[in-house]
């Protein structure tokens, strides 16, 4: 079978450079006296035999550290709880972690679910109750410390931990492309938003569910993925990309053995706590059902767009009147979103190759956020893992990062305004920030589709043969159906591809 050489890959297991395969990166480095020269053995060895200390893994997993070390300085200014004149909104180091510790009544040593409802999913108030509940039993003990300062730190240095967790899995499934994983270790977005919340919990769980898959493991991902989604919602929306690629690749018996572990991991962490204490419990459905239009979302901007156009005050706009009629705007939300994973299905089907399923991962979870009602700023920590392992390209990305830096800067002015009733930018300025996020999670989702309709264009497929994340699917043939509907519909097969040398 012929073969192809491939900018950037040199020999069959070799590390990807990105200062040679990704045009980006590579204008860049002419700054510094161009491209990683031919001669540079020692960084251009089969991936996993370099020989030196700082092969490329471990210097991406010093880099996460970094990031998560400034995190922490960035976050020092609350970390005592003591958040006096605004401190929270002018040090822009606002987290949920300290202010949940009182709301949620950890600081009285209240039990999650049992003694006071939590608004979260089961597994994110678990985990809280188990780190609050010992640092309040011990403050007890010793009233000389400080328990929302410890009860931080430990928060702190678990959530770095599986964030650390998560580089080293994008780096186990990337071992010849190992620089793509820096593009999540020194993400802006992870250095500003990585403790404002527990999301990076059910990062941690479904990154390794998606290794497990991509180790031919579906039940153990499943299980993975249904808690994942027990912490937060958006991992179980993994599930329907594997569903349909497994459709397309004739490997059913996969997918729905992932799935069913995952509907059993879900119910077996949910059952207890809605079955003992169901108000409670239902305190996260309830608050998601009646929460009006959030900061920062499409319909916040349409909201802003109402005001601009019409000039009739007795008349609500139609984002406006939204805002007042909630349950209507759930089902259009809802409905919107499940268009766009009808229209991720039917890309998936029709594409002229299978897709990979971090492609699909990302358009499903980047359509939630942009048709949500609730968009919180660290949601964006939801999409790195996956815009990194679906297109590991830095130039789009950068431009979504800095458009995430405005809107961060944007946003924590829009708090210190509204708590003292003196805006600190004009709201149009927010919403121009809140725009520009927007617009740059779409451009992502264009140039990730335009890549599945034209996988040649694809980097990791320059590398490998298919999908090193698919598990199952990967290098297996279309399902013989798919090609019966092609001759039906007029469509040839597609021509295999040349193995490309890696």
């Amino acid at each position: 079978m012929s073969t192809q050489s491939t900018p950037g890959i040199d020999d069959a297991g070799t590390t990807d450079h990105p200062s040679r395969s990704d045009g980006f990166v590579r204008g860049l480095s002419g700054a510094i006296g161009g491209p990683l020269g031919d001669h540079a053995t020692a960084l251009d060895q089969p991936a996993g035999s370099e020989r030196r200390f700082w092969t490329a893994a471990r210097i991406v997993l010093a880099l996460v550290c970094l990031t998560l070390a400034l995190h922490w300085v960035q976050k020092s200014p609350c970390q005592d709880g003591a958040w006096q004149n605004n401190v929270q909104y002018n040090r822009f180091c606002y987290t949920d972690v300290l202010a949940l510790y009182y709301a949620e009544g950890l600081n009285e040593g209240k039990v999650p679910y049992r003694d006071h409802p939590v608004e979260y999913p089961v597994l994110t108030g678990y985990f809280m109750g188990a780190l609050g509940l010992p640092v309040h039993a011990i403050g007890d003990g010793d009233p000389t410390i400080n328990q929302a300062q410890w009860f931080y730190n430990l928060n702190a240095l678990v959530l770095g931990a599986l964030a650390v967790a998560t580089v080293a899995v994008i780096l186990a499934l990337r071992r010849r492309r190992p620089w793509d994983a820096a593009l999540f270790a020194i993400a802006p977005a992870l250095l500003l938003t990585a403790t404002v919340n527990w999301d990076l919990l059910a990062i941690g769980l479904a990154a390794f569910g998606l290794l497990a898959w991509a180790r031919r493991q579906p039940a153990v991902a499943g299980v993975l993925l249904g808690l994942a989604g027990a912490a937060k919602l958006w991992p179980l929306f993994l599930l329907g990309p594997i569903l349909i690629l497994a459709l397309r690749a004739n490997r059913l018996r996969a997918a729905l053995t992932a799935i069913g572990t995952a509907v059993v991991a879900v119910v077996l962490v949910n059952l207890q706590p809605a079955r003992a204490y169901p108000e409670n419990w239902g305190r996260f459905f309830e608050l998601n059902t009646t929460r009006p239009i959030d900061w920062g979302t499409l319909w916040y901007i349409g909201r802003y767009l109402d005001g601009k156009i019409g000039n009739d005050p007795g008349r609500l706009g139609p984002f406006e009147w939204l805002n007042a009629n909630i349950p209507t705007l759930n089902i259009v939300s809802y409905a919107l979103f499940g268009l766009a994973c009808l229209g991720v299905a039917v890309l998936a089907l029709r594409a002229p190759r299978r897709p990979r399923l971090a492609q699909l991962a990302f358009l499903v979870v980047a359509a939630f956020l942009i048709f949500s009602k609730v968009w919180s700023q660290q949601f964006v920590l939801w999409m790195l893992p996956l815009i990194v392992l679906a297109r590991p390209k830095w130039g789009a990305f950068l431009a979504w990062q800095l458009a995430e830096v405005c809107y961060f800067v944007a946003f924590y002015g829009e708090l210190l305004g509204a708590a003292t009733s003196r805006p600190v930018f004009p709201e149009g300025v927010f919403v121009l920030a809140a725009s520009l996020r927007l617009g740059t999670v779409v451009v992502l989702c264009v140039l990730v589709i335009r890549e599945i309709l034209h996988p040649e264009q694809d980097a990791v497929r320059a590398t490998y043969d298919d999908d090193p994340d698919g598990g199952v699917l990967d290098g297996a043939p279309d399902a013989p159906w798919l090609d019966r509907w092609r001759r039906r519909e007029g469509n040839p097969a597609p021509e295999p591809k040349p193995a490309v040398t890696a």
